[in-house]
């Protein structure tokens, strides 16, 4: 199976009606000198793709721009609040409803877009038809990361990294440019990074080692992550 960005499902095949539908939520936003503005959505891509190879689910298309709001210093990048994100997420989960799908997962593919913790809490009141899950956890992406042999943490490798990096070799490598080679960059303390943004901790914008990355390591990620899912699935269709 390619690894489509949209999903190419029509009204009439069987995915339209599984009982699980999965949103790739990403954002639009710097990844240095090598790695598009788009990266992080294309990991969410990705990651709902390995599921969809996995398991029968209904592929969604991606939400294409989150809140890169600590990224604004770096030209290109594209914000929407966190009520907006959260609101398309809200009216998401109520079309499904109607369409009578039982759960969601939401893909996050970037860090910044916390808001969708709330979302996700928020969604699974009793009354909501909809049960909805967060994916993948922290807990999910270090268990990825060792699987795959990517020995830098969530922490150090944090930003246009080994982990990213590998995941776009595995999946889109043709959004790769020359640089990711060289660009390894370190900044471990960034407790201010709400308030000062990553201009403050990077010139370039890359935090982490992306001369680790490999396609091998990406595609062992995006292999974990995509069989991994099925204890959520199970979770979202029980009653």
């Amino acid at each position: 199976m390619s690894r489509r960005v949209i999903p190419d499902t029509t009204t009439t095949d069987p995915a339209a009606i599984q009982p699980v539908a999965v949103l790739p939520v990403g954002s639009f936003e710097q990844h240095g000198p090598y790695l598009p503005l788009g990266t992080d959505t294309l990991i969410a891509a990705a990651i709902a793709v390995a599921i969809s190879q996995y398991h029968n689910v209904f592929h969604l298309p991606p939400v294409t721009f989150g809140c890169s709001h600590e990224h604004g210093a770096y030209p290109g990048t594209i914000s929407i609040s966190a009520t907006t994100l959260a609101a398309i997420v809200a009216d998401i989960v109520e079309s499904l409803a109607r369409q009578n799908i039982a759960g969601l997962i939401v893909v996050n593919g970037h860090g910044g877009n916390a808001v969708l913790t709330n979302v996700v809490q928020q969604s699974n009141h009793p009354k909501n038809p909809v049960k909805v899950g967060l994916y993948p956890s922290r807990e999910d992406w270090a268990e990825a990361r060792t699987t795959a042999g990517i020995h830098s943490s969530n922490h150090d490798d944090m930003h246009a990294g080994e982990l990213e990096t590998s995941i776009l070799l595995a999946s889109y490598p043709d959004y790769l440019r020359d640089g990711w080679q060289t660009s390894d960059h370190t900044a471990n303390d960034r407790r201010y990074l709400t308030s000062l943004g990553i201009h403050a901790y990077t010139q370039t914008g890359v935090i982490g080692s992306p001369s680790q990355a490999t396609a091998a390591k990406g595609s062992n990620v995006l292999g974990y992550l995509g069989r991994n899912a099925d204890t959520l699935i199970g979770l979202l269709t029980t009653r």
